[in-house]
Parts: C-alpha cells; structure tokens; sequence
C-alpha cells in the first residue's frame, strides 16, 4: 500500500478539482439593513444539459479513524458537488483531476476545517464524504435529473491516508 499526505485545505491548492466554500477570507457586503453580511458566489452549480436541476440534500456521516484505507473514487460527469459541514467538525477530502481516466498518481488529500465546504468540479474524482470526531451532517448541492451520474472506480491498490497535518502521527 502507498500513502499520500493529507495537507490542510485551501482555495489555491484546491483549486484543479473545484472550489473551497468558506466566509472566513472572502469578500462580502451588506444587505437586510446592514444586519447581515453577505459572502457571494462562493461557488457556481454546474449542470450539463436543459432536464438538469440544482438539488438540496443533508447527508449523514459515520466518522472515520485513521490509518484510513482507501479503496475507491467516483466522479459525477453530469453535475458538480458540493459539501458544507453543519456542524463545523473537520473532515478529509480526496480528490483527483477531472476526467473520464483516473490516475492514481495525481490524487491528493486534504484536511477541511469544520468552516469550509468544498464544491468538486463536474466529472472531479473524490472519495465519498469523510468524516471526522463524530456523526456528521452536511448540506449537500448537487445536480438532479436523468441519466447516470455517477461513476466509481476502484484503485488498484489501496491508498492510506495515515495522519493528519498538526496532529502527531498514530502508533
């Protein structure tokens, strides 16, 4: 097994495979009177054809515990993704470039603080959601309507993800 090493998330590094979705260092302005502050277009929903929709959903996470092995990726061709964590627990990202090939070489993890969401790019392999502590909710945007959208893979060895940036490694 390979291991790859988990780096703390940020928009540059992110940035080939979607975008970081976070109020913390991003612009804003005004509205509701000067009540509330507005961050703005943080992300875009992407779509792929005229039958697509924009849809809501809250998923449940397990919690994960490293040494994590990791066997898989997918990525949705027809749509983008995004995650906002609801209850501000850290959590992993993994992800590879775009495309319709995976090359195991180019896939990079990364540590999301429990204020940043992360929006993958249409047809962007990731692994599916992983959470951190504890039972984790998290609002979820992405697209709705037919066709299959999405497609896993499995890696031809397992990649293992073996500690966290600040955090001394297990034994």
């Amino acid at each position: 097994m390979r291991t790859i090493p988990v780096r703390p998330l940020t928009g540059p590094a992110f940035e080939p495979y979607g975008a970081v979705i976070a109020a913390r260092d991003s612009a804003w302005f005004p509205i509701n009177g000067g009540t509330t502050r507005r961050y703005h277009r943080l992300a875009t929903v992407e779509l792929s054809g005229p039958e697509d929709e924009a849809q809501i959903s809250i998923f449940r996470g397990q919690p994960f515990v490293l040494p994590l092995a990791l066997r898989g990726l997918e990525r949705h061709p027809r749509g983008s993704q995004a995650f906002m964590p609801l209850e501000r627990r850290p959590y992993l990202v993994v992800v590879a470039p775009p495309g319709p090939q995976l090359d195991e070489a180019d896939i990079r993890a990364f540590l999301a603080r429990g204020d940043q969401g992360v929006q993958y790019a249409r047809d962007t392999w990731h692994h599916p959601l992983l959470a951190l502590e504890a039972e984790s909710d998290f609002l979820v945007i992405d697209r709705g309507g037919p066709g299959d959208n999405c497609v896993e893979i499995g890696l031809q060895e397992p990649i293992v993800l073996t500690h966290l940036p600040g955090r001394p490694e297990a034994r």
